[in-house]
């Protein structure tokens, strides 16, 4: 997405909501996060090890992941290492056994990992929770993250529903299912006000 079509996309959110207006005042621009050669593999391998862990917590595991496997993290690298030496790096051992699966949906041809970004937000979905492992939530991390696709409207992460809470002044931080009408009025930029929910709620960190 362009610089131009960025300041579009935040200008029309602005004239929206007071709310976003603020939040963009606050913590400037949206930067989208597309990698500028997407690591799909990788970056779902990431995306399930960070599945319910808090951010650092994830990330020294993860740390621990990628070195274990001398930075190659690959189906047939992974494939070729003791599953228990996997978990060693920290996965629990359903996230091992994800990891694995990945791989050898991989390697098997059924992910087709070039492919998935030629799908709807839907279809993709729908491939890649056929990997054990991965649902909804962490489909929408990698379309989030790796991806960069700017209308995906992540109900199941509690950040997201914290931060908008708090953002909009709501008594109570809302479930996954009431969420989902409240973004509505923010299509086709759901990504961005997820973004600015993110930040909402970590500028009430100490």
């Amino acid at each position: 997405m362009s610089e131009s079509a960025i300041k579009s996309a935040l200008t029309h959110l602005g004239d929206q909501s007071p709310t976003l207006a603020r939040l963009i005042k606050d913590h400037g621009p949206y930067t989208p996060r597309r990698a500028s050669n997407p690591e799909v593999f990788k970056s779902l391998a990431k995306a399930i090890i960070y599945q319910q862990l808090a951010g650092k917590a994830a990330s020294s595991i993860h740390k621990r992941f990628v070195d274990l496997l001398d930075g190659n993290v690959s189906p047939q690298n992974i494939l070729a290492q003791d599953p228990e030496i996997i978990r060693s790096a920290g996965l629990s051992g359903a996230k091992r056994d994800a990891v694995i699966d990945l791989a050898k949906h991989t390697l098997a041809g059924t992910l087709v990992l070039e492919e998935l970004d030629k799908l709807d937000d839907d279809a993709l979905t729908r491939t890649l929770v056929q990997v054990r492992g991965i649902g909804p939530w962490t489909a929408q991390m990698f379309m989030l993250s790796e991806l960069g696709r700017l209308d995906v409207w992540p109900t199941g992460d509690l950040g997201v529903r914290k931060g908008f809470a708090l953002a909009f002044g709501l008594p109570a931080v809302p479930t996954a299912k009431a969420l989902g009408p409240l973004g509505d009025p923010f299509r086709p930029y759901r990504s961005i006000v997820a973004w600015y929910c993110w930040q909402a709620l970590d500028k009430t960190k100490p």
